[in-house]
């Protein structure tokens, strides 16, 4: 891929939307500028999880200022991704839709355990060299993020569904702070926090909180003489008492808390307090970086031959114990057919999609041989995939349900033409090589006229292949169900 000197990435979190631009140098990031806006997105929640008009037009309003700043930036030097407002919207498709008009970039949706890695890489980055195995800590508006740690490497990620904002709206719905309330909050963080305390509890040695609330509550600690460093135990059950002596965000007079930040603080110190007595943290350093930085640095090695996205496939083809020489042979194939349909230039990110789904096309095997291709599918929509965002994976899932059986399944799933090239490839590569062996092929041309495939091969290899010619022949009829013409030529 080709390398860029300015990168950006954008983190549409539940509470704060983020814009970090960052240069390249070397094997350096050096952070040159950044915008945040209160978005909120979390509090505009319905009961029944939609998006209010009102946080969809705070959202549009600061995304509108972030497109202005990424104006002159190419489309693959960005990467923009939501988390956990998005991630449960019902309505979340048609908000998206409009943010990326007025953002102008393409907007990822990434999983829990996605964001995690993305944090962890960001706040890794940011750290000294050091032995120590860390547990980092993030509240988001609408989800905490956990991971343990070393170096460079996450080994353990969790993203448990409680933020800031969305336990603020709960248990502090008018700002009012009672200890029968802060109970009722950090219990329901504390019976969260249970799915990870077995795995977690005892596993690193030093904790790092990274983001907006973990440093807004050290800042309170360390301004109002609660804590010299950090957040700690001592400081947190001061400030907790001081909370509830004054019972109202309005009126709570602390040094270092911004006002954008009164709304959600009470939610964020029911999780952090929780977290500290279930997880026996006892001192939380800060860290500088957060998910955005995580996000350019995963960008960065994209162009470094560092993509994540390779290895989470490699990993999976090892895990399922794919057929390694098949799917040498399918993506050999592929490749060349679908170059050839997309014309003099085709668009290599479309090629890598390619490449992927057919390393990863027999992973449903493992499952049943019946039908393999719609457990593939499944295990590719709803895997944790490092590197993947929601709709990458979607269509990797799409794509491997469409390279073998009837097509009919995919009206109106498989529209876009890049995809249904991509697919075609695909479908006549499996074809070919459907007894798994290395057979020898007849040469073959392929192109694409805009409304019709074009597939001509040697009429002598045909006749000695009538099972594979009865095959194309019924391929013809297939793609005809989707409104689309392959014809075979045969010379």
């Amino acid at each position: 891929m080709e390398q860029h000197p300015i990168l950006a990435a954008v983190d549409l979190g539940s509470n704060s939307f983020r814009l970090q631009v960052a240069k390249v140098e070397g094997e350096q990031l050096y952070m040159l500028d950044g915008l945040r806006e209160p978005v909120r997105l979390a509090a505009g929640l319905t009961a029944d999880n939609y998006l209010d008009e009102a946080a969809q037009s705070r959202a549009l309003a600061a995304l509108a200022k972030f497109g202005e700043r990424l104006r002159d930036l190419p489309p693959e030097a960005v990467r923009v991704v939501g988390t956990n407002s998005l991630r449960v919207a019902e309505n979340a498709a048609q908000f998206i839709a409009k943010a990326e008009q007025v953002l102008g970039f393409p907007i990822e949706v990434i999983a829990g355990r996605e964001e995690a890695r993305l944090i962890y890489m960001g706040v890794a980055h940011g750290l000294p060299q050091s032995d120590d195995q860390l547990l980092v800590m993030d509240i988001g508006g609408g989800s905490t993020e956990f991971i343990v740690g070393h170096g460079l490497n996450p080994l353990k990620l969790e993203s448990l569904y409680m933020g800031c904002v969305s336990f603020s709206a709960r248990y502090f719905p008018d700002g009012k702070i009672t200890r029968q309330n802060m109970e009722l909050a950090e219990l329901a963080a504390r019976s969260e926090l249970q799915n990870i305390v077995a795995d977690y509890k005892g596993q690193w040695q030093k904790a790092i909180g990274s983001s907006g609330t973990a440093k807004a509550i050290a800042e309170i600690l360390e301004l109002n003489g609660y804590s010299r460093s950090g957040i700690t135990r001592e400081g947190l059950d001061a400030l907790r008492t001081h909370l509830i002596r004054v019972g109202d965000v309005q009126k709570l007079g602390l040094q270092g808390l911004r006002p954008d930040r009164l709304p959600a603080l009470p939610g964020g110190f029911a999780i952090m307090y929780a977290a500290f007595d279930e997880l026996g943290i006892t001192h939380m350093q800060l860290g500088l970086s957060a998910l955005r930085e995580g996000v350019l640095y995963d960008l960065w090695g994209r162009f470094h031959n560092n993509d994540m996205r390779d290895v989470t496939v490699q990993h999976f083809v090892r895990r399922y114990h794919v057929d390694v020489r098949q799917v040498a042979r399918v993506s050999k194939l592929a490749d060349s057919l679908a170059r050839q349909f997309l014309g003099a230039s085709p668009c290599e990110q479309a090629l890598q999609v390619l490449g992927w789904v057919a390393s990863l096309h027999g992973v449903g095997i493992r499952v049943a041989h019946s039908g393999y291709h719609k457990h593939t599918s499944y295990i590719l929509a709803n895997a944790d995939m490092p590197g993947f965002s929601k709709k990458e994976q979607a269509r990797l899932s799409r794509l491997a349900l469409a390279h073998r059986g009837n097509l009919k399944k995919l009206q109106g799933l498989l529209v876009d033409e890049e995809d249904c090239t991509l697919a075609m490839s695909l479908r006549l590569a499996a074809l070919f090589y459907r007894n798994r062996s290395d057979v020898v092929l007849p040469v073959m041309t392929a192109h694409f006229t805009g409304t019709k495939y074009y597939l001509s091969m040697e009429s002598d290899w045909l006749k000695l292949n009538p099972l594979t010619e009865a095959a194309l022949q019924e391929e013809e009829k297939q793609w005809k169900w989707l409104g689309i013409s392959i014809q075979l030529i045969k010379k």
